[in-house]
């Protein structure tokens, strides 16, 4: 039996690209999906590092990093679009409240993306959210687009878990996604079918 797609809501879940996509900038990536609605979707690469820390992103925005845990993270290639532009993924500074940050995406299932630099600025002098995950650039699909790319057998879906983005070394993040399906990467085609 056929599901309405426009029953399919993937916000705070994972998109798990399978071994035949090979757009260069999805190719064996994770996705933690932010947002997604009959108007389209958005989402951030969560293994995919630049080869920029949060300590040479705060120097170029002018604030010192007293966040010494902070320092050598990464700063992520969150997808294609607007890669010049901010994303700090962090968990709810303040369950069930408004945001404490001035652009902020509550995201149900207990996180937060926040687009603005006061969260950089709480997080430069020690304070902000404990767990966060910083990206250039954001993944966005337009109304339908996802659901043809699911229904291509482009992704794989799951319900998100917040170790994986916080917790899991980078190396592992797509093997580890693929486990909450009960799956490992040498089990799956390269060959997308279809039934």
């Amino acid at each position: 039996m056929a599901t309405d797609p426009s029953l399919l809501n993937l916000t705070h879940h994972f998109l798990i690209a399978m071994p035949g996509l090979e757009d260069e900038a999805f190719s064996k990536s994770v996705i933690y999906m932010c947002e997604h609605s009959e108007r389209g979707a958005l989402g951030l690469v969560i293994n995919k590092p630049s080869d920029i820390t949060l300590k040479n992103l705060f120097d170029k925005v002018e604030l010192p990093l007293h966040r010494s845990d902070l320092a050598e993270a990464p700063v992520f290639q969150g997808g294609p679009v607007q890669t010049e532009r901010g994303f700090v993924l962090h968990e709810s500074m303040m369950p069930g409240a408004e945001a404490v940050y001035a652009s902020t995406m509550s995201i149900p299932g207990g996180l937060e993306m926040t687009t603005s630099k006061d969260v950089l600025e709480a997080l430069s002098t020690g304070a902000g959210p404990r767990k966060v995950f910083v990206s250039l650039g954001y993944s966005a699909w337009g109304e339908g687009q996802l659901e043809s790319e699911i229904s291509d057998n482009s992704w794989l879906t799951v319900a998100a878990d917040m170790a994986v983005i916080f917790d899991t070394p980078v190396a592992q993040r797509y093997d580890k996604a693929l486990m909450l399906l009960g799956l490992q990467s040498w089990l799956l085609s390269p060959v997308a079918g279809h039934a």
